[in-house]
């Protein structure tokens, strides 16, 4: 998926030896969560809205450059990792240096996210399934087994929660007949978290508990 086409570079880094104030002042004009600084045309990092409004206007960024953070992506990074870059740093701007560190641009984020809702994993029409087992327990390969079994595709799948040697992942399924998928899956003794569409299993045993309850009030 190219991605260069989605480089802005209307923002050109402050040098470091520029005032606060005028950091302050961009952070006013912009909705940035952090503007990038350069030093004799090299990047240096991104300095945020909350650092910036916390020093004296007077004062040169060359001052306050202990609070400069070093994050960037490369030209090349894929969409995923850029995602995950945005997510690690608290930021909806990303720095974009070429193989030579040299200074590209930006990605914002709202960019990124959009082309996650482009691919088929949200695109695409399909039911949701969330499913647990151990650590040690589970493998993809048996995943998509179960799924590909009952006919169905998986359009998408990731590691969503990992917690006391246990294990969640989420699944996007294509095609209709989710709840085949559900019974395999627990056939393999995998735990059944969420799946958003109809379960008839759930549904029968809340037929039966009801069921029960009114022949118990009899």
């Amino acid at each position: 998926m190219p991605l260069q086409e989605y480089i802005i570079n209307d923002i050109k880094p402050l040098n470091i030896n520029d005032k606060v104030s005028d950091l302050q002042l961009l952070f006013n004009e912009l909705t940035y969560s952090h503007i990038p600084i350069e030093k004799d045309g090299n990047y240096m990092g991104c300095v945020s809205e909350t650092d910036a409004h916390c020093f004296e206007s007077e004062k040169a960024i060359i001052d306050c450059n202990y609070v400069i953070e070093g994050f960037f992506v490369r030209s090349k990074t894929n969409w995923l990792d850029i995602l995950e870059n945005f997510a690690q740093n608290s930021c909806n701007i990303m720095p974009v240096l070429d193989e030579r560190n040299n200074y590209l641009g930006y990605y914002e984020l709202g960019d990124i996210i959009s082309l996650f809702n482009e691919t088929p994993f949200l695109a695409e029409p399909g039911g949701i399934l969330i499913v647990e087992k151990g650590t040690q327990d589970y493998s993809f390969s048996e995943i998509s087994q179960i799924v590909e079994s009952n006919d169905a595709k998986i359009l998408g799948a990731f590691i969503s929660k990992i917690e006391s040697d246990v294990v969640q992942i989420t699944l996007k399924i294509g095609n209709t007949g989710l709840n085949d998928v559900i019974q395999t899956f627990r056939r393999y003794s995998y735990n059944i978290i969420s799946g958003h569409e109809e379960d008839t299993y759930v549904e029968n045993l809340k037929e039966r508990s009801e069921y029960l309850k009114k022949y118990l009030d009899i």
